[in-house]
């Protein structure tokens, strides 16, 4: 690819200011800008629905080396708001590449900035917390520095944001078992990713991959086995009827597994509060610690939001679920990463353990709930 002239500049909401090269569509882009910690895996990065709404910065210095192909995309789209890179792939090298990246960015719309010394902006976002932000390229990157500040400052906040809507499927979508058959599984889908729905069906279930405003009817209507909350973007505080309709699940008695956005919805559903992170944890290489065994495992993540429980020992359910412990603990902050119901069937983990890209430390939890599932089944036949 040949390189661009063409201006952009990205305008944080503190009025700092960064001058590069527009990278992908031409034009003005407004969100939350967050940055990724990841060396590889920038496709699946992109196409990961939780990443809506967000300007995402590649710590990483060179990107688009290995271009972006047809079979590694996590959805239908690239989904974030905008992409920040330093220096960005002159060529393509990878046999497995359909198109550059600057080519998919262009496509899908996706107004980005290359250029920019990304190391100065990550330290500026670690030490004032992660903050709204606008890429404006192209003809736009000359419009007045103080309406370009005005327009950032007018962009939505990402605390008490609602972005389920905008990530979700529109109707049920079913992929089958890969193996032997365990039974049908609910998954409401507020940003699912596909390597989550292939690792389910690796574990036996039909994977029903519901709306995210289903009701409690709807998933009755699958006559599941298991319900499933996926990943997704946007504050768990402003998802009121996906804690409700989880209610629902455990007191049904229903087995639950919930990942990242999930995770939170689990804490909230048993009564816990969940907070803003500062800047939020991104990237494939995040330390945790499982409890239950002591071991370190090494882990994808993606979220900027936290449940507030307590670290140390069992403590009673604020929602009168039963007993509750913290399972995962992160090692670089000591942030809650998991959580397991002790009277109930059901436990969450805030990282991701399909880790696509990743390492695949934490792929154990899905045969974690298979097994739930076929303890629960043993239970309900006697």
């Amino acid at each position: 690819m040949s390189f661009t002239t063409d201006p952009a500049v990205l305008v944080l909401e503190d009025g700092t200011r960064h001058l590069g090269r527009a990278y992908g569509a031409r034009g003005t882009t407004l969100g939350e800008v967050v940055f990724a910690t990841g060396m590889t895996g920038y496709q699946e990065t992109l196409t990961d629905p939780s990443y809506a709404g967000q300007i995402v910065l590649q710590t990483a210095p060179h990107i688009g080396n290995t271009g972006m192909n047809a079979e590694d995309p996590e959805s239908r789209r690239i989904w974030v708001a905008g992409y920040i890179v330093r220096d960005p792939s002159r060529v393509v090298s990878n046999w497995r590449a359909d198109e550059s990246l600057d080519a998919a960015l262009t496509r899908d719309g996706i107004v980005g900035i290359s250029g920019i010394d990304t190391r100065a902006v990550t330290r500026h976002i670690r030490s004032a917390g992660s903050m709204r932000g606008g890429v404006f390229s192209g003809a736009d990157a000359a419009l007045d520095p103080d309406e370009q500040l005005r327009v950032v400052r007018e962009g939505r906040q990402m605390a008490g944001l609602n972005l389920s809507a905008e990530v979700s499927v529109a109707e049920v979508q079913v992929t089958a078992a890969t193996v032997e058959r365990l039974g049908n599984l609910a998954v409401l889908d507020l940003g699912v990713k596909q390597a989550t729905i292939d690792n389910l069906a690796a574990r036996g279930f039909d994977v029903h991959v519901l709306p995210q405003n289903a009701t409690f009817d709807d998933i009755r209507a699958v006559d599941p086995v298991a319900v499933f909350y996926s990943n997704g973007p946007g504050d768990p505080a402003a998802s009121g009827d996906h804690v409700a309709l989880l209610r629902s699940v455990l007191d049904e008695g229903l087995p639950f597994f919930g990942i990242c956005f999930g995770n939170q919805l689990l804490g909230r559903a048993l009564g816990f509060d969940t907070y803003k992170l500062p800047f939020g944890h991104r990237g494939i290489n995040q330390p945790v610690l499982d409890k239950a065994t002591g071991r370190v495992e090494i882990t994808a993540h993606n979220h900027g939001f936290a449940v507030d429980a307590p670290l140390d020992g069992e403590t009673q359910s604020p929602a009168g679920y039963g007993r509750v412990e913290v399972s995962h603990v992160g090692l670089n902050d000591n942030v809650v990463e998991g959580l397991r119901a002790l009277d109930i069937p059901a436990f969450s983990v805030q990282y991701h353990p399909e880790a696509a890209a990743g390492p695949h430390d934490a792929n154990y939890l899905f045969d974690r709930f298979a097994d739930l599932v076929r303890d629960h089944q043993q239970k309900d036949a006697n």
